[in-house]
């Protein structure tokens, strides 16, 4: 690059030949004194060494040659000054190149070198070369470094030491040798050619605008060094860093062209910091709408607080994905925060827990434990002027006061802080949680997260939380849940992979491996299909926990296609303040479709789908059980679906719109129909027939009605004649209510088919 020849720019001086009158004996500026019939000057037309020259005497400590042209100083342009002198007589003075900074209104430019290196002058006649580069980067060679701000310079040289001595100056050349400093002439923009320092206090900003307007399609360089960028900075052409960034948490640094997280590694040095700078770029820029992690793992020392690297923001509601990446924890810096506290509870104010003792101590995001506190109950919000706690979701049994105590897991990737994140995305990243930590904690509140083929891997606690309603719509699909917890029996587990406080979750194709629990869902109107989750251990005869839990009885989702594997769905009701039955659904809505359900080694007492009411009056309302393979070995199970009686059990008496249909049972003992079809041989006449389910129903429900009978054998009275009489079927028959009567018109015996319900349609 060469502004004279690219750009016709001016540089040279004229020749001493053609007059004196611009050569100043000052600092160039107008106005100063020229050596134009100046005592102690004169043009020698004719030098042996130098043709014509400029012969001068020195008379004052520090003798000027300053050319008065405004020699311009174009950004990205390095310009060379050389003179060569020789003494001739008297004192022997020392020489250097100097020059004045200006700025556009002709002021000097303040706090930059104007002299170059001093060369003295030891023997009469040597001719002596002195130069110096000035330009506005620190580059190496560059011996005035005058950043962006002077737009000219006047320059010359200056005499130092002695008075008296006589000396003479050939032509003083201004050359460009920008391309002295470019590695790659016309494809790179070094910042420094635009006044960044690179000291790591001096700030940097405008320089790097400066660069990144000029690049006009090159690549920008940021070179060795770290360049302290205290506004936000955008770059809008591709970036290389070899140099590192620092900038305060509040400040962005948006890169365009060069959006992924290797090159925010490479412009901070710093795994973790340049992942929060480049969230912050995804939230603030309608540039991008993916951060691509490029593969990089990243160790991770402590939580990731997603709104401190934000702090602009509060929410966002606009589709963002990360993708293609791995956090790994590390370090000891990982321990649960545990809190107890008094408090009281009334199911008047559903959801809040008041007179809180230490509320300010009690983070949000907390797991809260207490008698009557259901599962994957978490602190929503704190209110310590109140001393009150807002809980995601209402205890089912703990009015009163009580101690409680609260666990702030601590997470990899933390949500918590903004109040709300929409259409967020998470695809193809591993939280590697080590066993110190758990994976990801959501917002409070929300819609539409995604998390796609991506692991959680040995979480301590979780695997994702939600401790508000920002698991609304929430689509989990092809993931991984990891367990950390694969050598403990399944009594010892306390990790859970997930867990849902609201509507229309999508749990799809995922596979989990040996937690306490896959995931407990409240909210309605869910889909879980495609997954595969296994829970079992070496114990023969062993405790196994839920896969599945969902926590509210009218339930509205579907369990269909999955590989249930040595563990059950669980369906309570532990989210009602009111657990007792007064009106609505009850247990309803409820679909639980051609999954593989398999087990080992298990107790007998074993089921794949146990209801749990935590109140009295519940009952069975629209639910379809159909088409699921129940299967155990090494072992026998007795039924494939029950009622877990511990706080209170079903009214069967009120069910209704029950199917359970179409299932295979292998090693059941007692395998559900409804409706059911009972054969029944009388062998001896009589009038009445009492017949017996076997405990074939579901759930071990009443006998409510008999639909309907058909005859397999003649029906015949006690004098061996046919008789046609239909007879009257009566349920609820028996010390259990599950068995019915046949009442024929006389005694009669002989073989029917009866098909009986358990529910009211």
């Amino acid at each position: 690059m060469n502004k004279a020849i690219t750009e016709g720019v001016l540089l040279m001086p004229p020749a001493f030949a053609d007059g004196l009158n611009v050569w100043s004996s000052g600092d160039g500026t107008p106005g100063t004194d020229t050596y134009q019939n100046a005592v102690n000057a004169a043009f020698v037309p004719a030098d042996q060494d130098f043709g014509g020259a400029l012969e001068l005497q020195k008379v004052s400590s520090t003798t000027r040659v300053r050319f008065m042209g405004e020699t311009p100083l174009l950004p990205g342009c390095y310009l060379r000054v050389t003179a060569r002198i020789k003494a001739i007589s008297g004192s022997l003075p020392s020489v250097r190149v100097s020059g004045f900074a200006a700025k556009g209104n002709g002021s000097a430019v303040s706090d930059v070198v104007t002299t170059g290196p001093s060369v003295a002058l030891t023997t009469y006649g040597e001719v002596v070369e002195v130069s110096a580069i000035v330009g506005a980067g620190n580059r190496s060679g560059v011996d005035l470094v005058w950043g962006a701000e002077p737009v000219y310079g006047h320059f010359g040289i200056d005499l130092t030491g002695a008075n008296g001595g006589v000396v003479r100056i050939d032509d003083i050349e201004i050359e460009d040798v920008t391309s002295v400093f470019f590695r790659d002439i016309l494809s790179v923009v070094d910042v420094r050619d635009y006044g960044a320092v690179g000291d790591g206090t001096t700030d940097d900003s405008d320089a790097f605008d400066a660069a990144n307007a000029a690049a006009d399609g090159r690549t920008i360089l940021v070179p060795a060094g770290t360049f302290r960028l205290n506004q936000d900075v955008a770059i809008d052409e591709l970036v290389k860093f070899e140099g590192t960034i620092s900038m305060p948490v509040d400040k962005m640094l948006l890169l365009r062209k060069s959006y992924d997280l290797p090159t925010y590694i490479e412009a901070f040095d710093d795994e973790e910091e340049a992942f929060k700078k480049a969230f912050q770029a995804l939230l603030n820029s309608a540039d991008h709408e993916s951060l691509d992690m490029g593969g990089r793992r990243i160790q991770v020392t402590d939580t990731i607080d997603m709104a401190a690297a934000v702090p602009n923001r509060d929410q966002f509601n606009t589709r963002r994905v990360i993708r293609n990446g791995q956090f790994d924890a590390t370090g000891d810096n990982w321990d649960t925060i545990v809190v107890t506290s008094q408090a009281t509870y009334s199911t008047s104010n559903a959801r809040v827990l008041s007179n809180v003792t230490n509320v300010a101590n009690i983070p949000i995001g907390s797991l809260v434990e207490a008698n009557g506190v259901g599962r994957e109950i978490y602190v929503r919000s704190v209110n310590v002027a109140a001393g009150t706690i807002e809980l995601n979701a209402s205890p089912f049994d703990a009015s009163g006061t009580q101690n409680y105590t609260f666990r702030r897991f601590k997470y990899l990737i933390d949500f918590s802080g903004f109040s709300k994140l929409t259409k967020f995305a998470m695809s193809g990243i591993e939280f590697q949680s080590n066993g110190k930590c758990s994976g990801v904690l959501l917002t409070p509140s929300g819609s539409t997260y995604e998390f796609q083929e991506c692991f959680f891997s040995r979480p301590k606690d979780r695997g994702l939380s939600s401790h508000g309603t920002g698991c609304q719509g929430l689509l989990l699909d092809r993931c991984q849940f990891l367990s950390a917890e694969e050598s403990e029996n399944v009594e010892d587990r306390t990790s859970i992979g997930f867990n849902v406080n609201a509507n229309d979750a999508k749990i799809r194709d995922c596979r989990a491996t040996q937690f306490k629990h896959f995931g407990c869902l409240a909210g309605q109107n869910h889909l879980i299909m495609g997954n595969h989750f296994f829970q079992g251990d070496g114990v023969s005869g062993g405790v196994r926990t839920a896969g599945i839990i969902l926590q509210d009885n009218f339930t509205a989702s579907v369990v269909t296609g999955n590989y249930i594997d040595n563990c059950f769905i669980e369906w309570t009701n532990e989210r009602d303040r009111t657990p007792e039955f007064t009106s609505g659904f009850s247990f309803s809505s409820f679909s639980m479709t051609d999954n593989v359900c398999l087990s080992g080694d298990v107790g007998p007492w074993f089921s794949y789908l146990i209801v749990k009411p935590h109140g009295s009056g519940h009952f069975l309302n629209g639910v379809t059980v159909r088409g699921n393979r129940f299967r155990t070995i090494n072992g026998t199970m007795v039924r494939a679906e029950r009622v877990d009686t511990s706080f209170s059990d079903l009214d069967h008496d009120r069910n209704r719109s029950v199917s359970f249909d179409g299932n295979s049972f292998h090693n059941v003992q007692e395998q559900a129909q409804n409706p059911l079809i009972v054969d029944h041989t009388e062998s001896s006449a009589a009038r009445t027939w009492t017949i017996g389910t076997d405990k074939r129903l579901p759930f071990e429900s009443y006998c409510q009605f008999v639909d309907s009978v058909v005859a397999i054998s003649d029906i015949r009275n006690n004098s061996n004649v046919r008789t046609y009489t239909a007879p009257v079927g009566r349920g609820r028959i028996g010390t259990n209510d599950d068995q019915f009567t046949l009442e024929f018109g006389s005694d009669v015996s002989g073989s029917i088919r009866a098909t009986v319900r358990m529910d009211k349609n």
